[in-house]
């Protein structure tokens, strides 16, 4: 009995910790995906780096293809999208 004793105190750091910083990362990922999942045509978007953009092109590869500037589209990765500005209405 004496030898569980002294385990529960590092139990208890564990369990503070998996909810308190575990669990709300991994929510905050599947968000993330379920938002990148999401993008279609016309979204305007944030990379993390920074660079603001419109979606010409959702391509199956896992890229998006943003109009940064008129005429200007660079191909980037669908993951390293942090936020969607303004999304569009679907086409009836």
């Amino acid at each position: 009995m004496e030898g569980i004793g002294q385990f529960i105190p590092l139990i208890l750091i564990f369990a503070i910790m998996y909810f308190l910083l575990i669990r709300p990362q991994q929510k905050k990922v599947k968000e993330h995906q379920a938002m990148v999942a999401a993008l279609r045509r016309g979204d305007q978007v944030v990379t993390q780096g920074g660079v603001i953009g419109k979606v010409v092109k959702v391509k199956d590869d896992g890229e998006v293809e943003v109009e940064i500037a008129d005429g200007v589209k660079v191909r980037i990765v669908q993951s390293t999208i942090a936020t969607v500005v303004s999304k569009t209405e679907p086409a009836k």
